[in-house]
């Protein structure tokens, strides 16, 4: 088997681990790393060969820009508190914790290179946060703040890992400087996702066309990353600034066609990435072995006890975190902020801090040699316990999550959202009502075409949560409900029959297929009505 061949096996468990994790009960991001321990202790299966500068900006951007599209910016800021907390504050516990431990039990280890192994093994991942927690059925606020922490951590880790390795490379280090350059590299990256979220939402409109776009947004993620590095800038905040202004500005209400195809080529593309990133994890277990040979118990050792600094130091963290937070939010009377409610979410977020794609990229990045031509100092060691740290985290925390929060009970608050839904389908509801009484301004209607519209509107909120016609009223309308669902099944026949009417001619002699599909796309689109 070649790397090309390893690359379509990844695509191929990438599609097939989300049915599995589903009947299983398991996250997809943690089959895949088992399914790449597997291929990686297959004698057939090749080293991966992946030049560890493209594996951030080759896999990074795209995971990032799905998950913000899931999320908005309101909710930072409603959630700014508890995610400077976790993003921020406890990277920079979790890397100095991880430093001092390192520097203590690994013989010879200079303090910036414990410091960078804090650094690349202190950062949650978004993706596996963000996978496990949205199948578990989590409160909504907890996986907002998962969701938050996962993507601005990253920010955090990866400035004061290259603040660590240029202190190992070249020998000095000045705090003065690194505070600096960690500000630079915030503000460039702001201001480089600003200009291009803008310009990507004003190209938007000169290409009109629902495929240029969804390929522009395609795009736009790794410009944004790959220019703000190019500029000492961070590229994983440029691409949240990039992404949040593009999902805050750029979508128009009425492209329907845009935004239903770009949900799906966006799920396509995280699925695929994701699964080949995770697979990517468990392949590195060949290092590892290479790495460990003859020393198997002195690096597992070292491995396990920052393993549970890691674990440790993020409950400890939290426990008083949380406590604050909840204080502040009383104080203030800020309903918006969405904080954990009892001990038994805090826990559920604590085991959630699972390490993945970023740790490893970071790992596999530490340069070989210094300045001076001499051997970058333990980077053989540091891979190994980072590889030791993501796939305890991973796979002991992702397998037994779903136990975790089964046993305790954390669940998502099901009413409050049939409540919200009901408040969506009214404030729908009404709006078109209002839009009506505008037309009827303006236009004569005849009445019978004025009751249907009325129906209509009805129907809208109807759809969106049954809940929001009252109680008397609901029989009559599920009865029209029941009838115009049977309308609906027939004419869906008869679209389907004329579908197999029209790609039947596809196969005809002489028949134009550009002709034919522009016809089925027509019909399809007629479908979704």
């Amino acid at each position: 088997m070649d790397q090309l061949a390893l690359l379509f096996v990844l695509l191929l468990g990438a599609l097939v681990s989300v049915p599995v994790g589903d009947r299983l009960g398991l996250p997809a991001p943690v089959l895949m790393t088992l399914f790449g321990i597997v291929l990686a202790v297959a004698d057939f299966v090749p080293n991966v060969n992946i030049p560890p500068e493209l594996i951030l900006p080759g896999l990074l951007p795209p995971l990032l820009y799905a998950a913000v599209r899931r999320t908005s910016w309101r909710q930072f800021t409603a959630n700014k508190r508890p995610i400077f907390l976790l993003a921020v504050a406890l990277v920079f516990v979790t890397t100095l914790c991880v430093a001092v431990v390192a520097n203590t039990i690994v013989p010879g280890l200079p303090i910036a290179a414990a410091l960078a192994l804090g650094a690349l093994v202190a950062p949650p991942d978004p993706v596996a946060a963000t996978a496990v927690a949205g199948q578990l059925g989590l409160p909504r606020r907890l996986v907002s703040i998962l969701e938050g922490e996962g993507l601005f951590n990253d920010v955090t880790a990866i400035v004061l890992y290259h603040v660590a390795i240029a202190a190992v490379v070249s020998g000095t280090f000045s705090p003065w400087r690194a505070a600096l350059d960690f500000l630079l590299s915030a503000v460039v990256a702001v201001v480089v996702g600003l200009v291009l979220g803008w310009g990507a939402n004003k190209l938007m409109d000169v290409l009109g066309d629902a495929t240029l776009q969804i390929g522009l947004t395609l795009i736009v993620p790794y410009a944004s990353y790959v220019l703000a590095e190019e500029l000492h800038g961070s590229g994983v905040l440029s691409v949240l600034t990039t992404a949040l202004f593009i999902a805050e500005y750029a979508t128009d209400a009425d492209d329907v066609m845009t935004r239903l195809a770009g949900y799906t080529f966006w799920d396509i593309v995280d699925t695929l990435v994701t699964g080949v990133a995770f697979g990517l994890i468990g392949l590195e277990l060949h290092n590892a072995i290479r790495t460990a040979s003859g020393r198997w118990g002195e690096l597992l050792g070292w491995a396990a006890a920052i393993v549970g600094v890691v674990v440790v130091v993020r409950l400890v963290w939290l426990l008083p975190a949380t406590w604050l937070t909840k204080r502040l939010h009383a104080r203030r009377r800020d309903y918006d902020e969405e904080i954990p409610t009892s001990w038994r979410e805090t826990i559920v977020m604590w085991w959630s801090g699972m390490r993945g794609v970023a740790s490893v990229a970071l790992a596999l990045a530490i340069p070989l040699k210094t300045d001076d031509g001499s051997a970058f100092p333990d980077r053989d060691e540091i891979v190994f316990i980072a590889f030791g740290v993501i796939m305890a985290t991973l796979i002991l925390q992702g397998l037994t999550l779903p136990w975790l929060v089964k046993r305790l009970g954390v669940r998502a608050d099901t009413d409050r959202e049939k409540e919200i839904e009901k408040e969506l389908g009214i404030r729908a509801a009404k709006a078109a009502r209002r839009r009506l009484k505008e037309i009827e301004q303006v236009e004569d209607l005849p009445e019978d075409v004025t009751e249907q519209m009325l129906r209509r509107a009805f129907e809208i909120g109807f759809r969106i949560s049954p809940d929001v016609v009252e109680d008397e009223r609901r029989e009559g309308h599920d009865k029209r409900m029941r009838r115009l669902k049977r309308v609906r099944r027939i004419q869906q026949e008869m679209l389907s029959a004329a579908r197999h009417e029209v790609l039947a001619a596809r196969s005809e002699p002489g028949a134009d297929p550009e002709i034919v599909d522009r016809v089925l796309r027509h019909l399809d689109v007629r479908s979704l009505r």
